[in-house]
């Protein structure tokens, strides 16, 4: 079956999650982690890509950008993965493949579920068991978003700057989110939007991105199975 094209609205947010291969760590110490965030700037800035969100766990990582044209998104995973790839390789003495073939990717609701894709992001650590709270992991956009430590790789969503009017507002309000957790319903319906690279959204917005893309939203259900021969020669 043909690989449908990714959804890729200029000004729309996405959530993107690459994978190592077979699960496998792409990151081993805190120098791969550092060395991937330097070039994620890097092709952030060249090719226009706001990045609003983000965690680099050991075996994967999360982000969630808004593109400001239909290809910056592509260039930028494209570009991003061959050079720490190639860092990687050298650094390991290993060849092949790392990443677990492309990277998935959903458009996102930023009035309905920006702040909850943010959360789902950056609650990956405590949901994996590796800290008790999101502030305790290192490599997290928590420290932007919950602390208001000012990082160069983030780019506040207006979503975002609507929590306050100033740095100590908004931040108060952004870490008031995670006194709940998130819904297991939801957290399953943004993992499937990913996984499956649809839209994560009400069916107004749906139905937006329908318009403006010219491609369905929703995973078509399958149909009746074909009836045997045998049951025509009854």
């Amino acid at each position: 079956m043909a690989r449908l094209p990714r959804f890729c609205l200029p000004g729309i947010p996405q959530h993107i999650i690459q994978r190592g291969n077979n699960r496998q760590a792409c990151f081993a110490c805190d120098e791969n982690f550092a060395a991937y965030v330097g070039w994620l700037e890097e092709y952030s800035r060249k090719y226009h890509v706001n990045i609003h969100a983000w965690v680099f766990m050991t075996n994967h990582v999360h982000l969630l950008v808004t593109p400001s044209d239909e290809s910056g998104v592509s260039n930028m995973m494209q570009s991003l993965g061959r050079m720490y790839v190639r860092y990687f390789n050298r650094a390991y003495r290993r060849t092949g493949t790392l990443w677990e073939g492309r990277y998935k990717s959903s458009i996102v609701d930023a009035e309905n579920y920006l702040l909850t894709c943010m959360r789902y992001i950056e609650l990956n650590p405590v949901r994996a068991g590796m800290v008790n709270s999101p502030e305790e992991y290192t490599w997290s956009s928590y420290h932007a978003n919950g602390l208001g430590k000012v990082i160069k790789l983030c780019t506040p969503h207006l979503i975002y700057k609507r929590l306050g009017r100033t740095v100590q507002t908004r931040t108060e309000s952004y870490r008031d989110l995670f006194r709940y957790h998130l819904e297991p319903g939801l957290v399953g319906q943004i993992r499937i939007s990913l996984n499956q690279g649809m839209v994560l959204g009400n069916e107004r917005f749906k139905e937006e991105v329908e318009q403006l893309s010219g491609r369905r939203t929703s995973v078509l259900k399958p149909g009746p199975k074909p009836r045997k021969l045998k049951e025509f020669l009854l």
